[in-house]
């Protein structure tokens, strides 16, 4: 009895006789018996080197032969057979070079419906068909460089702008509209030219916006306040569905891609707009769930990245919804959002796992969002930094938000010690004697000699005046320390 490896080589032997034919029901049987193999045991099992190397020069000339056959015009069975065929070979870079080059691209993209041009895209899509050659460019696109360049050459992203403009259109099923996005994403996350290109001239947070405005059925009470169409009003929303959330968070993706450095410039009037308008649907989801926790979360993590992205000024949306029923009122108004990004970041902080990639988005968001509005820093600090009760303990002891955090400023890992200090700093409006006071001075010495500010400093002229009355605690407790000068350095030292 043969080896795996050797037998999987004969089976490619007969398949590639038969598409040599040329025969379109022998092909279409030999590639459906190929497909259903190579689905339930897709590597070799062989362990002799040769074995495998004829085998991926076996599987080069077969995608060789498949190309072929999809130039021709074909019956959709045939299409699919042969598209599932390089679907499947296309999951191995080995396998890549006969649907990489530009020829190929384009015919794949001819398929897929994204083509440019008159007589490039069937006059009657078929959906399976245009899903599967969705499948076989993401692959494609994903593993070679190529291809990427091929896309670019043939411009794939305009073909997908031009359906994604179509969100509202019903003959295009989830699936289609998935691997859109999906494909989408690849693309601007491998190519900076093509992430620009959709940004700037096709318009891409304007198109991405209406698309996650139509994906999660919104209706629009007033210009920056959003609700789900059917729900307006209600305090509490219906979970999103699994294909509405799949698609959504490929949408936030997208543009987490393509707006990676608007907070780092400044945009006009109608930027601005742009930007809000995308606010206001980013603080309906951040307020939304999915089914089952873990979907939610992963939905809220992309929201938080995609925030950290807008403009600074333009976050001022997450506070314009009207103080409703049941909503969290602060100064008068709505922090419903910004109480919930709060949950999220001590969510991640108690989960204690990988906290540079989960937790700093939902750190910075925040620390920026205090440092620009009055009224988040004033709710913040009072969720995050209330009054000062506990002064028996040292600030790194407990279990309250102020305990956490006041930990991570000795954290192993430079930005995560860094962007906590940076938050607790920003709440006490910059004042060195009222960082001390929250955090304690070993805990603070860090950021202030970073700062230079070791010697103590003023209160930045740019926060508005807080009160920040000492409890009955902490002006008991407050003759017990000092503060001495000792070679330049502020010590706190108990007597």
């Amino acid at each position: 009895m043969q080896k795996g490896g050797t037998a999987m080589k004969m089976d490619l032997n007969v398949i590639i006789q038969k598409m040599e034919t040329g025969d379109q029901d022998a092909a279409l049987t030999a590639l459906q018996t190929f497909n259903k193999e190579k689905s339930q045991c897709f590597s070799f099992t062989s362990g002799e080197e040769e074995d495998r190397e004829d085998g991926h020069l076996q599987e080069e000339r077969l995608g060789k032969l498949v190309m072929g056959f999809l130039e021709r015009d074909l019956q959709p069975s045939c299409q699919l057979a042969c598209l599932e065929t390089i679907r499947i070979l296309s999951r191995d870079k080995k396998s890549l070079a006969p649907f990489a080059t530009r020829h190929a691209m384009q015919i794949l993209i001819r398929h897929a419906g994204l083509g440019q041009g008159e007589g490039i895209t069937p006059e009657i899509p078929d959906l399976e068909v245009i899903v599967e050659a969705l499948k076989c460019l993401c692959n494609i696109v994903f593993n070679s460089e190529a291809a990427q360049e091929a896309g670019a050459e043939l411009q794939l992203i305009v073909g997908l702008a031009k359906r994604l403009k179509q969100c509202r259109e019903p003959q295009w099923n989830h699936d289609v509209r998935f691997f859109d996005l999906r494909l989408t994403f690849l693309i601007t996350a491998l190519r900076v030219d093509i992430r620009a290109q959709l940004a700037r001239e096709l318009r891409g947070v304007s198109l991405l916006s209406e698309a996650l405005d139509a994906t999660l059925g919104l209706c629009w009470p007033d210009t920056y306040e959003v609700a789900r169409a059917g729900f307006d009003g209600c305090s509490e929303l219906p979970p999103l569905g699994r294909q509405e959330t799949e698609r959504a968070m490929e949408i936030l993706k997208i543009l987490f891609n393509v707006t990676f450095d608007s907070n780092r410039r400044k945009v006009d009037e109608e930027e601005a707009a742009t930007y809000r308008h995308l606010g206001a649907i980013l603080r309906h989801c951040i307020m939304s769930t999915s089914e089952g926790e873990e979907r939610t979360e992963e939905m809220h993590s992309h929201t938080v990245n995609l925030l950290g992205n807008l403009p600074l000024p333009c976050l001022d949306v997450l506070l314009m919804p009207k103080v409703q029923q049941g909503s969290i009122e602060y100064m008068g108004v709505n922090m419903d959002a910004v109480k919930v990004l709060v949950e999220f970041l001590e969510k991640r902080l108690d989960r204690g796992n990988k906290l540079k990639e989960t937790l700093l988005p939902s750190l910075n968001l925040l620390t920026e969002s205090a440092r620009i509005h009055r009224e988040t820093r004033k709710f913040l600090r009072m969720k995050v930094l209330p009054p000062l009760r506990d002064v028996k303990n040292r600030p790194e002891v407990g279990n309250a938000l102020r305990n956490k955090l006041v930990r991570l400023m000795t954290h192993i890992d430079t930005d995560v010690k860094h962007c906590a200090a940076e938050f607790l700093f920003v709440l006490c409006k910059e004042s060195v004697s009222r960082f001390i006071k929250y955090t304690g001075y070993g805990n603070a010495a860090g950021l202030l000699a970073a700062r230079g500010l070791l010697r103590g400093g003023r209160d930045p002229g740019h926060y508005s005046e807080d009160e920040d009355s000492d409890t009955e605690e902490y002006r008991e407790a407050k003759p017990q320390y000092v503060i001495v000068r000792n070679h330049k350095i502020l010590v706190r030292k108990k007597i």
